[in-house]
């Protein structure tokens, strides 16, 4: 069945809302790479709950909801994309209830991608392997992806937004930075879902290609795990921890942040401590981003303007063992 033609609230990829603190959050650029960020609010929406007294931070959009398309990424226990499912494969809850899967599809094709580069001083050991890592992400790029480029150290910096330049300009220009200061990986976050809201395509993506750390962001954790939850973007990142023995606390939570953030958003982090894990692990992100299951129902009646959990079930009946779905986890329910 598909959706009808009315008012559609769509998840994940198709979320439908409004961003619309981003254009007062950042100041005029000084130059064409410098984006600098003005203080962060005080006040922050509760996960789920409502945006009033924000002061601007977002704008939830609210809609009436004929259907809701859930957009679910399912991996082996190798990491590996799982494709040529069928409906009878997945089970799907709103609020704990069971649903029926009324709209189904596989669904491939490109993206609008924001790279996000960490060149601060914490990835001065750790810099060949990033570039490493733009090279083998980019080679398995679709030549109809749209890219932008975002270096962060002290601030984030605008390289290159969408398809002004080629691949090859992209990456040339993300692996000859040089790293050095503080890191303000959250803020660059900020920065990609801005340039996103203008990007070409409907699946839309950011890959953060870091160690995780963080201690130069105007930006708090809580504010970008507001943003990024009610986003139609799908976050990646490609962590890169070469060892065991961290120097600060930002490098120690760098993995517990950059999981905290993908997996809001449906995406996925992949931890890669050698060289020679990084092209599966490149490729395996570029084929994420690029394919997808969306599944679609009518939402159970109840109040407006509130919280509804999502939850999805894979039991594959091809004998694969451990398949995990990757999705958004809920939605704000309400109307217009």
């Amino acid at each position: 069945m598909k959706p009808s033609t009315g008012t559609k609230l769509i998840l994940g990829s198709f979320l439908c809302f409004a961003l619309t603190g981003f254009g007062n959050r950042f100041t005029q650029a000084q130059s064409d790479t410098d984006v600098h960020v003005v203080p962060r609010i005080s006040s922050v929406p509760p996960a789920g709950g409502s945006t009033a007294g924000t002061q601007g931070l977002l704008t939830r959009l609210k809609v009436n909801v004929d259907v809701v398309l859930v957009p679910v990424r399912v991996a082996d226990h190798m990491n590996h994309s799982v494709r040529n499912l069928a409906k009878e494969d997945f089970a799907l809850f709103e609020d704990d209830q069971p649903q029926a899967i009324q709209y189904f599809s596989e669904d491939a094709g490109p993206a609008s991608i924001a790279l996000l580069i960490d060149v601060s001083r914490s990835m001065t050991d750790k810099i060949e392997m990033e570039r490493a890592a733009i090279t083998e992400f980019l080679r398995n790029a679709d030549p109809q992806d749209e890219y932008f480029g975002i270096a962060f150290s002290d601030r984030p910096r605008l390289l290159m937004a969408g398809a002004s330049e080629s691949i090859d300009d992209l990456e040339a220009k993300l692996t000859s930075i040089e790293p050095g200061h503080t890191t303000a990986m959250l803020d660059a976050i900020y920065l990609a879902e801005s340039q996103l809201r203008a990007a070409r395509f409907k699946r839309k993506a950011i890959l953060i290609i870091s160690d995780g750390g963080d201690n130069n962001s105007r930006y708090t954790l809580r504010e970008i795990k507001n943003v990024v939850r009610e986003s139609d973007v799908e976050i990646y990142a490609i962590g890169l921890f070469e060892t065991f023995f961290f120097n600060t606390l930002e490098e120690r939570l760098g993995k517990k942040w950059l999981e905290g953030i993908t997996n809001l958003t449906g995406g996925r982090t992949l931890t890669v401590n050698s060289r020679a894990k990084l092209p599966e692990a490149a490729g395996e992100i570029s084929r994420a981003i690029r394919y997808e299951y969306v599944l679609g129902y009518r939402p159970n009646k109840g109040p407006s303007s509130r919280w509804r959990k999502l939850r999805v079930q894979v039991n594959s009946q091809t004998g694969r063992a451990r398949l995990r779905p990757y999705y958004k986890n809920g939605y704000i329910s309400g109307e217009n």
